[in-house]
């Protein structure tokens, strides 16, 4: 029998995943839940996107379908399995699953890797570091856009990469989870807005802006609430200003994350980004009161890290209250 959503046994499983991932990450010898998710997607991108705008929208649709309820089943069908097997079982598979779905060391060492030889002044370096984590062109950005760059990275995935997992996981357990992650996998590999993936990957944007909806405004205010104990920050107009400045935000859930970041740091992101030599200009976020620097980096991950001890804490608490008045 699986876990129940928001239990006690819930809470524990996903408390030892948070650990497996915090030690562990994603070992680059073992295969990853995302690889055969992607793997999956690439083909049915290339047998259904085609045909007419109509019927690009009906195939992607299909396509979201497809790879999300699979997803879905065969997660919960092998955990079901173990679970009948024995429970020691299923715990251990659905500690290992949402491990996988959660990426904060990961996140934590690509911006590392960027900010130390930034911080020696290597830019070589460093811009191909940030290369490995953004689409935008790096090969001519100075510490500042390095530094943007960086930030507006961990302050984006740490919904993507950690709430929203956490988020679904809570609600779901590694079923949801995986699904979340199928859904966010499917956004990033066909969910832009050009020639190819406007119609075929519609329906894949519109479900990842649904499932991030809520996991990145809760996310903005658990910023917010680590950004109390926390020294370097301002919390002063943070939230005031975010809600200002978060729907300027071409994405509907990037926003909060990256306006709430840049104000309780006190810099700018946003601006003029480039892709394959294209300008690409969005809205600035946050205030201009210090130039962004490599120190905003070591900042933001901590703030990163604070922001999902908060939200780990405040579902912790939903479910030891829902425990007490059972």
């Amino acid at each position: 029998m699986l876990l129940p959503s928001l239990s006690l046994g819930l809470l524990c499983v996903i408390l030892m995943a948070i650990l497996l991932d915090l030690v562990l990450g994603d070992p680059k010898s073992l295969p990853h839940p995302v690889q055969i998710m992607g793997s999956l997607i690439s083909r049915l991108d290339t047998g259904w996107n085609r045909g007419s705008p109509r019927t690009q929208r009906i195939h992607g649709f299909l396509l979201t379908a497809t790879v999300v309820m699979s997803t879905f089943a065969i997660t919960y069908g092998c955990l079901a399995l173990a679970y009948s097997l024995h429970t020691v079982l299923g715990l251990l598979l659905e500690i290992l699953l949402l491990s996988s779905c959660l990426a904060i060391k990961g996140l934590k060492d690509a911006a590392l890797a960027v900010a130390r030889p930034l911080s020696q002044g290597d830019f070589t370096l460093a811009r191909t570091y940030l290369s490995h984590v953004v689409g935008r062109d790096t090969h001519t950005l100075d510490e500042a856009e390095i530094t943007r760059g960086t930030v507006e990275t961990l302050a984006e995935n740490t919904v993507d990469g950690i709430t929203a997992p956490l988020f679904w996981a809570f609600l779901g357990g590694a079923p949801l989870a995986m699904s979340y992650k199928a859904i966010n996998t499917l956004d990033s590999m066909v969910g832009y807005k050009n020639e190819r993936y406007a119609d075929f990957g519609y329906a894949s944007a519109k479900l990842d802006d649904l499932a991030n909806w809520i996991p990145a405004r809760l996310t903005a205010a658990c910023f917010w609430i680590a950004a109390i104990v926390l020294q370097g920050v301002r919390t002063t107009d943070a939230l005031r200003h975010t809600w200002q400045q978060a729907p300027l935000h071409p994405s509907p859930n990037s926003g909060w994350p990256e306006a709430m970041v840049a104000n309780l740091l006190g810099v700018q992101l946003g601006g003029t980004n480039y892709y394959q030599g294209i300008a690409s200009h969005r809205a600035i976020l946050g205030a201009n009161n210090q130039p962004l620097q490599t120190v905003h980096i070591g900042q933001s991950i901590r703030l990163m890290h604070g922001a999902w001890i908060v939200f780990t804490l405040l579902f912790a608490l939903i479910s030891l209250l829902g425990w007490v008045l059972q």
